[in-house]
């Protein structure tokens, strides 16, 4: 089970693993915890942006089902309401009723109950910071703690479903300060243009700590399921903008891996992995 904030975030976010892992037969699920209605066209080739944000939330829906049929993956949507990145400085207060102000157990009870009906063995989703400071996306990673923490425990969320416990839980760590200098290098050594120059700068500016990688699955296959995905997302990626700015031959050979954190495992394994189910393949748990 992959849990995102907003559609178009699995397919920037491990996507050619969960690519991966659903043509090697693993029953995959994408949640998506906002219907991404306020969110602004990023795309200057897509053209008049929708009307609203209810029609935007229809666009992005049929661009999500177009992303998981990509993919390989089922879908399914929490139904709340996207927060928006606010702007300004200050900052303006979040919109009502958005995602980001739901009170925890609220926002979580339809988690726990998808939990429990699906039954994953491994949850992936953002580490605390939300890989980027939106507001959905910092809720996003509450959500997911607060369900793979308490759907194994039958006193709580007593009314959604039997318990199921989890037993890994990983954050996505998709744009890696490692990943982008081991690339930019290879670029510029190539004699090209590195998009990820100003980006570097930044975050060694702003001193952005790297969380640790314990994982790196090699997904290099499907990298094309991958492509496909973002482009589905027509209102947010541009397909010659910063995403494809990567010559593909220049990834396959420096970078072929997407990477995660392993945040909580409740059954033996062993660092580094190749593998979201190290510890669990042929285990009586998976069983």
């Amino acid at each position: 089970m992959a849990v995102h904030a907003h559609p178009d975030d699995e397919s920037s976010k491990g996507a050619a693993t969960t690519a991966r892992y659903a043509a090697e037969g693993v029953d995959v699920l994408v949640v998506t915890c906002t219907g991404g209605e306020r969110g602004d066209v990023l795309n200057p080739h897509y053209g008049p942006a929708p009307a609203g944000g209810e029609e935007m939330a229809a666009v992005r829906r049929e661009e999500m089902a177009a992303a998981a049929a990509a993919l390989g993956v089922r879908q399914h949507w929490l139904g709340f309401v996207d927060s928006g990145l606010p702007e300004g400085d200050p900052l303006p207060p979040l919109p009502d009723g958005c995602f980001a102000l739901v009170p925890l157990e609220e926002a979580s009870a339809p988690l726990v109950e998808l939990v429990r009906d699906f039954r994953p063995h491994v949850v992936t989703t953002y580490d605390p910071s939300g890989g980027y400071p939106h507001p959905d996306h910092v809720m996003c990673h509450r959500v997911a703690v607060e369900a793979f923490a308490a759907a194994g425990d039958p006193e709580r969320y007593r009314d959604r479903g039997a318990p199921w416990t989890p037993l890994k839980l990983y954050y996505n760590h998709g744009f890696s300060l490692a990943r982008m200098r081991t690339v930019h290098d290879a670029i510029v050594a190539a004699g090209g243009e590195s998009p990820f120059s100003d980006w570097i700068d930044s975050r060694q500016a702003r001193e952005v700590p790297e969380r640790p990688v314990t994982t790196r699955v090699e997904c290099a296959d499907y990298f094309p399921q991958r492509d496909a995905a973002l482009r589905s997302h027509a209102t947010q990626i541009d397909p010659e903008g910063w995403f494809f700015a990567v010559p593909r031959e220049v990834e396959l050979a420096q970078w072929r891996t997407e990477e995660f954190e392993l945040a909580e495992s409740r059954v033996p394994t062993t660092l580094p992995e190749d593998d979201l189910f190290a510890g669990i393949r042929g285990t009586e748990a998976a069983r």
